[in-house]
């Protein structure tokens, strides 16, 4: 039996750009992590240690700070399909390139009531992520784009219950009927060009924030029986809201809060006091998509479903 080189690619990970724009005294500022991956022809480098075919991974990180300097301050979305139809058009051998960022947000320091032109304190716990791939066939390419984010902690103190579980010889978690629901939203969500979309066309920061902003109020809005109801009814939501997005990943860990029991204290406690249990924790994850052969991932075997970028 043979033994053969399977899929493979290569690329630079985690190019750390800082880059400032100035407008006299008012500065901006973009902070990204960005991975670069190629795939294509990269047999010989494998089999024989031939680099002829093989671009450095220190060319991909000095072409992602030129590109910076360059094109300036843009939407990670944007300056990730950039960066991605680069090497596909100037690699012939390259028929796949993937470009993942992540975007670190900065807020501007209040001084003296008002926010400072060129002060910045990092913002909150959340993580924009983006990932742009071109894939070449033939003399066509196709582009994609994957928006998401990580980390985004959220919390309600009502509209929550879970009851009526099975239960079994190990079961001892009581039901209940009020709840504190905590996650950390995990989401990505996917998108490509068509003839009627365009996706230098997009508004990536309205796009970003209108996505969350239905999350969110997805979230709030809701009447929860479980996690798995409120994940399902938040990218059901998104996908509503949003047409140019084919399906949405959500992961969203369960975090607990458990009442403390204060009888010992001849005290009784409604639900007012809680621990906040870091681990373990329910891990609720599922893919939201349109019911559409020509989009779904159902089908391992499908095109599209090995197509599009990890996610």
């Amino acid at each position: 039996m043979a033994i053969i080189l399977g899929e493979n690619r290569y690329g630079k990970a985690e190019v750390r750009v800082f880059r400032v724009t100035r407008s006299g005294d008012t500065h901006e500022v973009l902070d990204l992590n960005v991975t670069v991956l190629l795939s294509g022809d990269f047999t010989a480098t494998h089999l024989t240690g031939d680099n002829t075919q093989v671009l450095t991974t220190d060319a991909m990180k000095n072409t992602v700070f030129v590109f910076s300097h360059e094109y300036g301050a843009m939407e990670p979305e944007a300056f990730g399909l950039l960066l991605a139809r680069h090497f596909v058009s100037t690699q012939s051998h390259v028929s796949k390139a993937e470009v993942r960022i992540e975007k670190f947000d900065w807020d501007r320091i209040i001084s003296k009531g008002k926010p400072h032109p060129s002060a910045f304190r990092k913002s909150g716990s959340m993580t924009r992520t983006a990932t742009a791939l071109v894939c070449r066939d033939g003399a066509k390419t196709q582009d994609f784009i994957v928006g998401g984010l990580n980390d985004l902690v959220i919390l309600k103190t009502s509209k929550s219950e879970f009851r009526g579980f099975l239960r079994d010889k190990f079961t001892t978690l009581a039901e209940t009927t009020d709840r504190i629901m905590a996650t950390e939203v995990c989401a990505r969500w996917r998108i490509s060009a068509s003839e009627s979309l365009r996706l230098d066309h997009i508004d990536w920061a309205k796009n970003f924030l209108n996505t969350v902003d239905t999350m969110l109020g997805a979230f709030a809005e809701h009447h929860s029986h479980s996690l798995q109801e409120t994940l399902f009814l938040m990218g059901e939501r998104v996908l509503s809201n949003h047409p140019e997005i084919a399906a949405i990943r959500l992961s969203l860990p369960n975090k607990h809060h458990f009442a403390v029991d204060l009888s010992a204290f001849e005290r009784e406690n409604h639900n007012e006091v809680f621990i906040a249990a870091d681990r373990p924790y329910g891990l609720i994850e599922a893919v939201i998509e349109r019911d559409d052969p020509k989009t779904s991932s159902a089908s391992s075997g499908s095109a599209v479903a090995h197509t599009w970028p990890a996610w």
